[in-house]
């Protein structure tokens, strides 16, 4: 048995994906720097018999996720898929003259230094297992800067950058690496942009393995 590893665990996505990838027969491991909210989510997914558990980590601290995954594949199994998609703060989204040196520092490491931390945390099990996913989840400004946003925007870029070259790097070694593209808000009543219906289109990505950038729905004009 192999583990889904969700980084950036919440009620919505993280459920949805959690529940999809549990169905084909993974174990989950919930990382998220809330404990209280780890406790929340394995318990409701336990009462729809899925094998869970939490494990707190903040992806600003690079020591607290490695270990995080570490102990996630020692408690489950190998980390088959990796799904990167914590909620970026408030104070990441500042106007862009707004922006000084100083308030990129954490919208980086959120986006560069966290991903690549559990990048190389996980790609040793999966060369072991002879395949992986990597799944990175991103807004619009990863691929249309938004100089209302600016902290994303250069952050998710960097991101974007980073992800594209291990696509092209680990295709030979069957590890598929992919990108969707949230262009708006995920909410219940979206249809393609729905908890459930982003959950299913990860899941598809996954087992298509075509492909690095793809999209919900199309960006608004």
């Amino acid at each position: 048995m192999t583990t889904f590893a969700l980084i950036g665990a919440g009620p919505g996505l993280g459920l949805a994906t959690a529940r999809r990838f549990a169905t084909a027969g993974h174990t989950v491991a919930l990382i998220s720097r809330n404990a209280e909210n780890l406790d929340s989510l394995t318990a409701e997914l336990a009462r729809d018999g899925v094998q869970a558990r939490g494990f707190t980590a903040d992806v600003l601290d690079i020591e607290s996720l490695d270990a995080a995954l570490y102990a996630a594949a020692k408690a489950l199994g190998p980390v088959e898929i990796l799904q990167y998609s914590p909620v970026p703060r408030a104070d990441f989204m500042k106007p862009v003259l707004d922006t000084s040196a100083d308030d990129l520092d954490a919208p980086l490491a959120f986006s560069v230094r966290g991903p690549v931390t559990a990048v190389n945390a996980v790609l040793p099990g999966m060369r072991e297992l002879g395949r992986g996913t990597l799944l990175f989840v991103n807004g619009s400004s990863a691929v249309r800067p938004n100089p209302n946003v600016a902290g994303t925007s250069i952050a998710f870029a960097a991101e974007s950058a980073y992800a594209q070259m291990l696509h092209d790097t680990l295709a030979p070694q069957n590890i598929h690496v992919a990108q969707l593209i949230v262009p708006g808000a995920i909410r219940p009543d979206a249809e393609h942009s729905s908890p459930d219906a982003l959950a299913q289109r990860l899941y598809d990505i996954h087992t298509g393995r075509e492909g690095f950038r793809h999209y919900s729905e199309p960006l608004p004009d």
